[in-house]
């Protein structure tokens, strides 16, 4: 049931988004390096209680990418607040993984945008962030970025398993990585590095404590990219928001054990 079969002009370019399903409004919001694509094995089971919404951040999958374009977490949650005006959602629950979670606070704490409820899955959320090659590929982009398509093609798989620790279908590791392959893809994913900033972590963290809806957080514990102890300090920072952990799930839960992802949602959601 993933599909984009919208297209949304934004301050940021085009954007492509998908939504399926009847009941209360549930928003996806994906993270660094995937789409909303990172989703499709949660939606068809989110869509049977709830209406669901997802879209490809600029600079993302099939959304707009382009050379002057500023895709960084500021842009990003600017953005989140427009597509919500869009949907014409003023209080939808949303679920947000990696980079979607800074995006989201951002929306939530600086732009006004108040959610129902609010899961945080493995996210970008506190400093400091990024895996060793995320910092490293920051601090030389330049040198990446004449690299062979067959060398970056290889840069970008591998980047992508390393998020993992359990086995996945062979298609949700080749899927993700296609945006990223053409020329103007391999454009976007090193100006995803070079746009990186902490800043953009940093004026949310002391604002945590204004969350104005029930939170809960759900981290794959064995996360090579963002470990266990980022989670349980977040959970400290937000009241009341319980901490639930997967067990031999690294980065990506909602490819790794979607069925245990979507038990955690629903328990949640309709609690």
């Amino acid at each position: 049931m993933w599909t984009l079969d919208q297209t949304v002009g934004t301050s940021a370019g085009r954007v492509a988004a998908g939504v399926a399903g009847d009941g209360p409004a549930v928003v996806l919001a994906h993270g660094w390096p995937w789409s909303s694509l990172a989703w499709h094995r949660i939606i068809p089971h989110l869509t049977q209680r709830f209406r669901v919404h997802w879209y490809d951040m600029p600079g993302y999958g099939r959304s707009e990418m382009s050379a002057r374009q500023r895709t960084s977490l500021d842009v990003q949650g600017q953005v989140f607040v427009e597509m919500l005006q869009h949907w014409r959602l003023e209080r939808p629950a949303v679920i947000a993984h990696d980079f979607g979670g800074a995006t989201t606070l951002r929306a939530h704490l600086l732009h006004g945008c108040d959610y129902d409820r609010y899961l945080l899955m493995n996210v970008v959320a506190m400093r400091p962030w990024g895996s060793a090659f995320f910092d490293h590929v920051g601090r030389h982009v330049e040198a990446f970025t004449g690299l062979p398509p067959h060398i970056h093609e290889a840069v970008v798989r591998a980047y992508i398993g390393g998020a993992l620790v359990h086995p996945v279908a062979a298609a949700d590791l080749d899927r993700p990585a296609a945006p990223w392959l053409s020329e103007e893809g391999r454009a976007s994913f090193y100006r995803q590095f070079a746009q990186a900033d902490e800043r953009y972590t940093a004026e949310v963290e002391p604002l945590f404590h204004a969350i104005r809806c029930p939170v809960r957080i759900l981290w794959g514990e064995d996360d090579p990219w963002i470990p266990l102890s980022r989670g349980k300090d977040l959970a400290a920072l937000i009241p009341k928001a319980p901490l639930e952990t997967l067990a031999g799930v690294g980065h990506l839960p909602q490819l790794e054990a979607p069925d245990r992802v979507v038990d955690a949602v629903f328990r949640f959601l309709t609690a």
